[in-house]
């Protein structure tokens, strides 16, 4: 994928951090089959090149995004891969950490793409909002699922009843948002936070990833042998005999992902 400005998702590499940018400024960077494509082909990536460490989710022109384009979708388009949910992420997000930079609003599948992220990074003049239920839908996409995981379910379910937007000061004390920050700052603060991700152990980041999205599946009588089925690769790796070495020496690890 190239990061000409025709494209309506741009990808690039910023060291080991991949930075995707949906690219529809002037739809409020709308959700159409091709975004949806797009952004599905660049999270494959990330999860498939040894390179990449991290990924960095964000919208053009100060918007995050508006959700579906209501216009492709009465031509018969859908933002949603089979099996995958919007964009790819939503029912099968990376393996390996995505954040989401948001400037301006994150609506309705724009939301729901942020839910699929597993950090936020904020602008001050963020906004935040599932307003489906003002046109008598549902936030199918995963925000009626995934939303009471992420704040108190009181909170998810003022989002969700009443449709209205939450501002990014709101959304942080929450612990919706991790950082917020100067407008127009969001995607290099988001970045920063990557090459932090990306500097630690990537088995170990990739592990602890899989014990967070799984554990809630898990039950109780199970849940520490699930887990040491998920780390007993990683304590045994050379990775991890590398991080102990650099420690004692007092130098920077050199990673090898296995």
């Amino acid at each position: 994928m190239s990061d000409s400005a025709d494209d309506t998702v741009m990808v690039e590499r910023r060291g080991a951090v991949q930075v995707v940018t949906i690219n529809r400024p002037r739809a409020r960077n709308a959700l159409d089959a091709a975004v949806a494509r797009d952004v599905a082909a660049a999270v494959d990536e990330l999860d498939a090149s040894d390179d990449l460490r991290a990924g960095v989710l964000t919208g053009a022109g100060g918007f995050f995004s508006a959700g579906m384009d209501l216009k492709a979708f009465l031509r018969g388009e859908t933002p949603a891969i089979e099996g995958r949910g919007l964009c790819g992420i939503t029912r099968t997000p990376p393996g390996k950490p995505l954040i989401a930079a948001v400037e301006g609003g994150a609506l309705a599948g724009g939301f729901e793409l942020v839910l699929a992220c597993d950090l936020v990074v904020a602008g001050r003049g963020a906004r935040f909002g599932v307003p489906e239920v003002k046109r008598s839908l549902v936030a199918a996409g995963g925000a009626a699922l995934l939303l009471p995981q992420r704040v108190p379910r009181a909170v998810a379910l003022e989002l969700l009843l009443t449709g209205e937007p939450m501002d990014a000061e709101r959304a942080a004390a929450v612990g919706l948002v991790n950082r917020v920050v100067d407008d127009g700052t969001a995607l290099d603060a988001a970045v920063e936070v990557a090459e932090v991700i990306g500097a630690n152990g990537p088995l170990a980041v990739a592990a602890t990833k899989q014990i967070v999205q799984s554990a809630p599946g898990w039950a109780p009588e199970e849940m520490w042998d699930r887990q040491d089925e998920v780390v007993g690769p990683v304590f045994a790796s050379a990775d991890a005999r590398e991080g102990s070495a650099a420690f004692a020496e007092r130098r920077l690890p050199v990673w090898r992902g296995r």
